[in-house]
């Protein structure tokens, strides 16, 4: 290898209590190179980027910088050594605006006779956004104005400003939109061309191998091997990640788009400042899938059906178990035949987990899970009615609950007590799960299911939402994938600003150029 190394990483070692989430791992990155570096969840590729960017600190090993000795004490401690991170969640503070989130800790530069220069951060921020060609943007504005794709690109500038020598990007390309994805794309060719170095992490092999000059392959903790270029082989690197050979297809294998009569969700007529004029039936024992791009209206119909965004006009409808009326509770004691559904209006988030609703965001970490919680805390949260006995909840009664959903779903951790913050993107994402699963929710919601989950896990999640479908539960998955839509759906609506554009029945010869040329 004729390129200097930037970064050395020698025999590093990560404990977290007894686990060892990195193993003696030795990595050369390199200037002019695009590094990719991938590996199953729990494989430790996020926690050797963490130790690189300051974000944690290594139990052994040591880190070399352009051949120096370096030991980051914080991420702003390797923003000075010109190494930037981005990182898989949201890396952004909801009530600062957008020009203190990009100076985030170095204030210091804009005082001005001990006052922040307001109008001069100001300046240096539209600076910023213009190395992303983000275009005219109100940097005062308050962040959670944005939507989780618009503070990714708030992430990357804020990154870039800076003119690192090193740009780590930790699986932020599965929460951008495909204009997204080619935005960052460019920006790390052009990093790499300048002479720069990128390390990029993610679970799209596809999308490594077009991008990467060489890919590191980790599982378990350990390296297990780095290939170049001119040898990618899709097969022997799912391989090497996984230790086994990889066959066939993780989607559904039938073409049977069927699903049961009984509708368990109705949006009628819904307008909000984006949707216009939503209608869409859930079935019973039902996938319906619905696509689009960024800003499409898709992830705020999920939001709308949760009870979590109210819509300005129109309603949504659940059919559940629970009687909205003390007088049909009444009667349904004294009903013999079978199980009777009662339509109730969903006004809130309240009102939808009553009615077994479950919610799985696009935004995990800030709205789907509490990550200073442990794992046993998050996945009791939505069955505590169910647990409770005489106002009581047991703490034998919560260990039980939460070790049959991480048994169930094969939650790699140390314990139940672990702090879900701790776990890998896959294992939040399987908690995620296991949260409304085991609250026995007949009707799910998933933003974005397999966001940042590797094949094995994406496998996993398939394979129970199959099984989920053949029990009864209607399900919703919104997603930009469209092989993921096509794959496992029975259905697929098409949404393009803020309306649905058309429906797709599953079939056999559905391809996503025939979705794509209704999304455009």
């Amino acid at each position: 290898m004729d390129k200097p190394v930037f970064l050395e990483t020698k025999n590093i070692i990560k404990k977290f209590n007894e686990v060892t989430a990195v193993n003696d791992v030795s990595i050369n990155i390199y200037r002019g190179e695009i590094r990719g570096l991938i590996g199953e969840n729990g494989s430790g590729k996020s926690t050797i980027s963490a130790i690189i960017s300051g974000l944690l600190p290594k139990t052994a090993g040591e880190l070399m910088l352009q051949g120096a000795s370096y030991n980051p004490k914080s991420p702003l401690d390797a923003r000075d050594n010109k190494i930037s991170m981005i990182v898989q969640e949201a890396g952004t503070i909801g009530q600062l605006s957008i020009a203190e989130n990009i100076f985030l800790g170095d204030e210091v530069r804009f005082y001005k006779n001990g006052v922040i220069d307001r109008k001069r951060m100001q300046q240096e921020a539209e600076k910023a956004l213009a190395l992303i060609d983000y275009g005219d943007m109100d940097v005062s504005l308050p962040v959670y104005k944005l939507n989780f794709e618009q503070r990714k690109l708030i992430e990357i500038a804020r990154a870039l400003y800076y003119e690192p020598e090193l740009f780590i990007v930790d699986e932020t390309t599965t929460a951008l939109s495909h204009d997204g994805r080619q935005l960052i794309h460019q920006l790390m060719r052009k990093l790499r061309d300048q002479n720069k170095a990128v390390l990029f992490i993610s679970h799209d092999l596809p999308e490594l191998m077009e991008i990467c000059d060489a890919l590191t392959v980790m599982r378990d903790g350990n390296l297990i091997t780095t290939i170049d270029r001119a040898e990618f082989d899709e097969h022997y690197i799912k391989q090497s990640m996984v230790g086994r050979v990889i066959e066939g297809n993780y989607y559904r294998s039938d073409f049977d788009g069927s699903h049961g009569e009984q509708v368990m969700m109705r949006v009628n007529g819904v307008h909000t400042s984006l949707l216009q004029n939503i209608n869409l039936e859930l079935h019973q024992g039902e996938i319906l899938g619905i696509g689009g791009l960024s800003g499409s209206g898709m992830h705020e119909i999920g939001k709308v059906m949760f009870g979590e965004l109210k819509p300005d006009q129109g309603e949504v409808i659940v059919y559940g178990e629970r009687p909205p009326s003390r007088k049909q509770a009444e009667a349904a004691k004294h009903e013999n035949d079978q199980q009777q559904l009662y339509p109730q209006l969903v006004k809130n988030v309240q009102t939808a987990i009553a009615n077994q609703i479950g919610y799985v965001s696009k935004n995990r970490d800030q709205e789907t899970l509490i990550m200073e919680a442990s794992i046993k805390e998050n996945l009791v949260l939505s069955a505590l009615d169910k647990l409770a006995k005489f106002g009581l909840i047991l703490p034998a009664q919560e260990k039980s609950f939460a070790a049959k959903q991480m048994q169930n779903l094969n939650v790699k951790a140390s314990g139940m007590n672990q702090p879900v913050g701790e776990l890998s993107g896959g294992n939040k994402q399987k908690v995620s799960f296991g949260k409304w699963i085991g609250n026995n929710s007949k009707i799910l919601i998933l933003d974005s299911p397999t966001r940042g989950v590797d094949v094995g896990v994406k496998t996993t999640m398939y394979q129970l939402l199959y099984a989920l479908k053949q029990q009864g539960y209607a399900i919703l998955i919104i997603s930009e994938e469209l092989p993921e839509l096509i794959g496992m759906s029975d259905r697929i609506l098409i949404m393009k600003d803020g309306k649905i554009t058309n429906q797709f029945i599953r079939d056999e010869h559905l391809s996503e150029s025939m979705l794509i040329d209704y999304m455009i």
